[in-house]
């Protein structure tokens, strides 16, 4: 094989290895952090729906003060709850405004991931594609094509 060959492969490799991989584990990441805040909300949707079925009017709680510390704390009024709205802000809710805009979050959040999953799909069919590239390069038979990586 020659030197021109085997320095376009190289090229191929790095391009994967330093572009598309890198590029790969920080797509997943970022849509994992989207699962998160999805799972977050939801958890908060349900916490709200069962103090609306149990009909709660006041309730004793913990409130993590920070660094795993926590105090109890007596809530009087439940018809009204703050909710993180992101940048540090808290916004006081009814419980059904909460519900609404609950609502409306996941529905981002769900684009969001249906977004990062068809990027992180793109992605992975460029390892595909460049690593059928070097096998061309390489004249290996079909069936004996390099491994992608598996995320």
């Amino acid at each position: 094989m020659d030197n021109y060959c085997l320095d376009k492969v190289h090229k191929f490799e790095e391009f994967v290895d330093r572009r598309l991989k890198p590029d790969l584990v920080r797509a997943i990441s970022e849509r994992d952090k989207v699962f998160e805040q999805q799972k977050t909300f939801s958890d908060l949707r349900k916490n709200i729906e069962n103090l609306q079925k149990n009909s709660v009017t006041s309730l004793r709680t913990l409130v993590n003060l920070g660094s795993e510390v926590y105090m109890q704390a007596e809530v009087p009024d439940t018809q009204h709850i703050f909710v993180d709205v992101g940048l540090g802000f808290h916004v006081e809710f009814t419980w059904s405004e909460a519900l609404n805009y609950i609502s409306l979050r996941e529905e981002k959040l769900a684009r969001q991931i249906e977004e990062y999953t068809h990027h992180i799909a793109s992605i992975k069919a460029q390892i595909k594609m460049v690593c059928e590239g070097i096998r061309e390069l390489l004249q290996l038979p079909a069936e004996a094509t390099l491994q992608e990586p598996i995320f």
